[in-house]
């Protein structure tokens, strides 16, 4: 048995996968504990991961509460100044784990690489989405600008990485005073020396969906979508099945998980139901972002799986968070995107190429509009063929036990299972 650390950082989009993770490294026998933000520790108690916390509720609150981190560009400095000033009470309770053989972290973990340089401890890169790659082959849409970037020669995109990036300009700095006071020399970039871990990158996202680029990392294992929402351990509620029992498929309707600024978003969906004359469900942790004195035809709830959820959906309309476009996938659901910030226009992009939804800006995202796309993803019927195809390419899971192994290289070489 291996001492196995998980390291998510983020929202439950971030770190459901690594809950998924950490399921299937306690069913080989493993002993699997979190370190992320206190908002997580139920959800990870259920699944019966140890769990540690990582700092305040208050921290964690105060960044999603942010209204920049929503911002195309503005929400990636927010999200990376927040990474570098986790970076000493990860690390603080990395070492109040005693021994320990193996972590799994993405990037934006920096202490999980401090970790690594400073204690010779094994580190797996988790990636989540394509847009974390920024191949000069296929660079990923992280703004429409890109769009002309990407119609640029290979060589000339190589010169514009050379150039300063958001991560080192909002998070090297605090993260190399860091490095000093622990005795660990400093990277020059953290994005060109501590992206990707040398014991191993995973990405848990399919090749249909983001096909390996040739700049990508040797030792990369592309994975396919988790798709962890604890479905088991949390059914839909009784007022919610009643709802879905008794009426035509609705459409589904949330900000994500983090989003507590998402009135506008609710607002434009109650409009827009409400001409189109369909049910409607609305998913979200604060329902004071929703409406007053909505129609009984339009459901809110704070939580409901996904995976079960949309079972019963017509229409998924989300921000393009990739742990809620894969439900959407899996469940052969059109999708209509408002995609905001970080990874969403990359996901939203790659949506339209296989033809199973659209993707709108905040801008874009107005009643006419959302009704004009609702219509279209109701009625056409290659909307729901493309969601469909997708479904059957989910379908088509690879056992886990390949993915697991593979894991298991990586641990310090007396403690792999034989």
């Amino acid at each position: 048995m291996a001492e196995i650390l998980l390291l998510p950082f983020g929202s439950a989009g971030d770190v459901f996968p690594f809950i998924w993770l950490g399921r299937q490294l306690m069913a080989r026998g493993h002993r699997v504990r979190m370190i992320t933000a206190c908002l997580f520790e139920e959800q990870a108690r259920k699944a019966g991961i140890e769990f540690i916390s990582l700092g305040e509720r208050d921290e964690f609150e105060a960044m999603i509460r942010d209204p920049r981190i929503w911002k195309s560009g503005i929400g990636t400095k927010v999200v990376f100044e927040f990474a570098a000033k986790s970076v000493e009470p990860y690390l603080a309770a990395i070492e109040s784990c005693g021994k320990v053989d193996l972590m799994l972290a993405p990037v934006t973990a920096f202490a999980g690489r401090l970790a690594r340089e400073k204690h010779g401890i094994p580190l797996i890169t988790v990636h989540l989405q394509p847009a974390v790659f920024l191949s000069v082959h296929e660079t990923p849409l992280l703004h429409p600008l890109m769009r002309l970037f990407n119609k640029l020669p290979a060589g000339f995109k190589k010169l514009i990485f050379s150039l300063p990036n958001p991560v080192d300009l909002f998070a090297l700095p605090k993260v190399r005073r860091i490095c000093e006071a622990n005795g660990v020399k400093p990277p020059r970039s953290l994005w060109r020396e501590w992206w990707d871990s040398p014991d191993g990158v995973l990405a848990l996202f399919p090749a249909w969906f983001a096909a390996p680029q040739p700049d990508w990392p040797a030792n990369l294992l592309q994975w396919t979508f988790p798709l962890e929402d604890l479905a088991k351990e949390q059914a839909l509620q009784p007022e919610l099945q009643a709802f879905l029992a008794h009426g035509e498929p609705p459409v589904i309707f949330t900000p994500g998980s983090a989003n507590v600024q998402a009135a506008r978003f609710f607002a434009v969906a109650a409009e827009a139901v409400k001409r189109i004359g369909c049910r409607a469900v609305f998913v979200t942790r604060e329902p004071k972002q929703v409406p007053l004195n909505l129609p009984s035809s339009i459901l809110t709830v704070q939580y409901a799986p996904f995976s079960t959820l949309l079972k019963h959906a017509a229409v998924f309309v989300h921000h393009g968070g990739i742990g809620t476009m894969s439900q959407g996938f899996a469940a052969g659901v059109p999708q209509l995107i408002m995609a905001m910030a970080h990874d969403q226009p990359d996901n939203a992009d790659r949506l339209e190429r296989l033809g199973a939804g659209i993707g709108l800006s905040v801008r874009q995202f107005t009643p006419e509009r959302v009704v004009g796309c609702l219509k279209r993803l109701r009625e056409d019927v290659t909307f729901r063929q493309s969601s469909l195809a997708c479904s059957a390419k989910m379908r088509q899971d690879r056992d886990p036990a390949a993915l697991l192994s593979w894991i298991e290289t990586r641990i310090a070489p007396p403690l792999i299972p034989a």
